[in-house]
């Protein structure tokens, strides 16, 4: 089935992985899926609960600072309780994302990126002047063979997909 599934993205990119750099595949392979996981993610997830969320959070820590500096034993007390809501409202946020988000796009991630090691398994994508910490991270996890001055497929696409996935979020105004 797995098989089924490379043979489509092959014809699919094939040309693209033919015709241009590794760079150009792997960082338009990150813009897509990173798009596509952010929009899911957008749609999938009550982005208002998540807002007020973050508003509570805030307020909790704003009055739990000041209630420490004034060393008031009574209030501190009390946001012991207000803590305990936002954790439950935490919790029902977290829920959403890992059920409904996660058990979808992780299957996505992992086919595609195990087609793309298929292509690019030792090849490097980005080769900077000096050894950059930022690709020593990626060697050490991958345990790549390649320089530390360069990075691999996975590396450049994880790089590519989380500024994309952080624009649009911004652009989304997404929590």
């Amino acid at each position: 089935m797995i098989e089924g599934i490379y043979a489509f993205l092959d014809n699919l990119f094939g040309p693209l992985i033919q015709a241009y750099h590794p760079i150009w595949v792997v960082t338009i392979s990150g813009i897509i899926l990173g798009a596509l996981f952010t929009l899911i993610n957008y749609i999938l997830v009550d982005q208002e609960k998540v807002k007020r969320l973050q508003k509570k959070s805030k307020e909790f820590q704003k009055k739990y600072k000041e209630a420490q500096a004034a060393k008031d034993e009574k209030k501190l007390k009390k946001l012991q309780q207000e803590q305990m809501e936002l954790m439950k409202l935490q919790s029902e946020v977290m829920k959403d994302t890992m059920l409904k988000v996660t058990l979808l796009t992780m299957p996505i991630f992992w086919i595609f990126l195990s087609w793309l090691r298929r292509w690019y398994v030792e090849a490097g994508i980005v080769k900077a002047p000096f050894d950059f910490f930022v690709f020593s991270f990626f060697h050490n996890w991958q345990h790549s063979a390649l320089p530390p001055s360069e990075l691999g497929y996975l590396g450049w696409y994880m790089l590519s997909s989380m500024i994309t996935g952080y624009v649009l979020r911004k652009l989304l105004d997404m929590g």
